[in-house]
């Protein structure tokens, strides 16, 4: 699995980690000793925010495949795809029929 991909093992664990953390919280809060446990909290604390963050980060990552999806099916819905385009600077062997320029008729043109 590519390590942009945060897997379902790597939830399960950070799900485990937050339980953890809770339960250790209950504890201390039971005996009465939240403040005094101050540094191991805030270690515990800072591993699970690191966690949630890379999980946070890749859960939302696309791939490059499923990237180009989505912009294709998005493109699609707005009627943008590249083959529907009608760009006569970007193709400027398609002329206007309208414009009075046809085959033989150009500027500079000899034949008449």
């Amino acid at each position: 699995m590519s390590d942009e991909v945060y897997g379902p093992e790597r939830a399960k664990r950070l799900v485990t980690l937050l339980r953890a953390l809770a339960g250790r919280i209950r504890q201390l809060d039971q005996e009465g000793r939240l403040l005094e446990a101050t540094p191991e909290l805030l270690k515990r604390l800072g591993n699970a925010r690191s966690e949630l963050f890379h999980y946070e980060v890749r859960v939302t990552y696309d791939t490059p495949e499923v990237a180009e999806g989505r912009r294709i099916v998005e493109e699609s819905l707005r009627g943008e795809l590249a083959f529907d385009e009608h760009d006569d600077e970007a193709e400027p062997w398609r002329l206007d029929e309208g414009d009075g320029e046809g085959e033989g008729e150009r500027e500079g043109d000899e034949r008449a």
